[in-house]
């Protein structure tokens, strides 16, 4: 038994050290945040958010509950700001000419202390108007500017009632800053008015529009919001418009981009690739109304007669807010001086070869859901020296790890068979 016990124990040994050998240190490449991700949640306070139209409680009282259960769930490096509208405390008795100017920020934006914000939350009382203009100018100036993109999310349940200033021009006004900041909106109530106006908000900005009408969904998405926050890009997007064929496409070099694409319809970019590079690119699709079962989005490279080089993964109908997918190519052959990629994309496209990126989408939408704009998309691209082929076991190559672990395991098996052969032959000596 002791001599089994050994032999497998060797065996545990030999087979930790051969997935072990050639992985890359975990920590080699990986890009550090210059600044922590910055977030503020805009709550509405205003008299309507009394009513009890969400599983039989008031909307006051489910978003309390949510605000509670997204700062318990908030990731440690995300500084985090909560500020409300229309809650009449500070202006008690006042006419909507006053009233109409009562946003305040209850929890900076900064590092939470849970039990102070939840406190805060707790005394909110709704009583007063829905300044959502005003409110969402302040917000911004409380992310202040900085590299990484800000996130305002706003949770109402009905339209502005202060304007002016009119809260989507407000939200058109702060996405021509370039403040790097997308704005979210949660509705709590169906009115079409008030889908309208949040919609119009969040498509200024590339943000997002929900309409709750439960508790847990309120917590979920807000979670899902809060920690996108942490995902944002470290540069801005650049504004592009991709072409309906590759030849009159836009030429990317690497970097972020956004656009905007209807329904079934297919945006196409040109991306040059010089032999010797690999192209790595990734498209995400925010989905910001609501669409029809079986939707999906497909990100394709193609060469610039129509060859399809490569495909992503089809990203479907599993997750409800926003659709990811990538993919990576290389061109293999030698590169030459004269094939160099030049600084300029447009002298490189012609220089070096060309793949033609192309974004399509299935989506479509009930009678009643608008379908203009399009989809917000994010579209990222780098392009890099290609990997050689390693001279040895690689995690990276998972065809030629299996060969050195099976054959691993057949010397092992016949160590151990021989052993086992060795001590009965001692036991009958004995």
């Amino acid at each position: 038994m002791i001599i089994r016990r050994r032999s497998a124990a060797g065996l545990l040994c030999m087979l930790a050290a051969l997935a072990t050998l050639g992985a890359p240190p975990a920590s080699a490449a990986r890009a550090t945040a210059k600044e922590p991700p910055k977030v503020e949640l805009v709550l509405d306070v205003s008299g309507s958010m009394r009513a009890r139209d969400i599983d039989g409680r008031s909307r006051i009282s489910v978003a309390q509950q949510s605000f509670n259960d997204v700062v318990d769930a908030l990731p440690a490096e995300t500084q985090l700001g909560i500020r409300v509208l229309g809650s009449r405390h500070r202006y008690p008795g006042s006419p909507k000419s006053v009233g109409c100017r009562d946003t305040e920020q209850i929890s900076p934006v900064a590092t939470v202390d849970k039990g102070e914000a939840k406190a805060a939350i707790a005394t909110l009382r709704p009583t007063g108007w829905t300044p959502i203009g005003l409110a969402l100018r302040a917000a911004a100036k409380d992310l202040g500017a900085g590299e990484t993109t800000r996130r305002i999310v706003l949770i109402t349940d009905g339209e502005d009632t202060c304007a002016p200033p009119d809260p989507c021009d407000v939200a058109r006004e702060l996405a021509a800053q370039g403040t790097h900041l997308v704005i979210d909106t949660l509705g709590l109530s169906l009115d079409d008015k008030v889908r309208r106006q949040l919609t119009c908000i969040a498509g200024a900005t590339g943000g997002t529009y929900t309409a709750v009408q439960h508790q847990q969904q309120l917590t979920n998405r807000l979670n899902q919001l809060v920690h996108r926050a942490g995902s944002t890009y470290q540069q801005t997007p650049q504004q592009v418009a991709g072409g309906a064929q590759c030849v009159n496409a836009p030429v990317l070099s690497p970097g972020v981009y956004t656009d905007r694409e209807r329904f079934g319809e297919h945006r196409v970019y040109r991306v040059p690739v010089a032999p010797g590079q690999e192209l790595r690119a990734s498209v995400s699709v925010g989905l910001d109304r609501s669409l029809n079962p079986d939707y999906g989005v497909l990100l394709r490279a193609t060469s610039q007669d129509g060859q399809e080089l490569v495909r992503g993964t089809d990203a479907g109908s599993g997750r409800t807010d926003v659709l990811s997918t990538g993919l990576r190519w290389s061109d293999q052959r030698p590169a030459t001086a004269s094939e160099q990629p030049s600084a300029s994309p447009s002298t490189a496209a012609s220089a070096t070869g060309t793949v033609c990126l192309v974004v399509s989408n299935s989506f479509s939408a009930p009678p009643a859901v608008r379908t203009a704009p399009g989809m917000p998309l994010e579209l990222t691209v780098d392009v890099v020296p290609s990997s050689p082929t390693p001279n040895g076991p690689d995690l990276g190559r998972g065809w030629l790890l299996l060969v050195v672990l099976t054959v691993a395991g057949l010397v092992a098996g016949l160590v151990f068979g021989w052993l086992a052969r060795w001590r009965i032959a001692i036991w009958k000596e004995n």
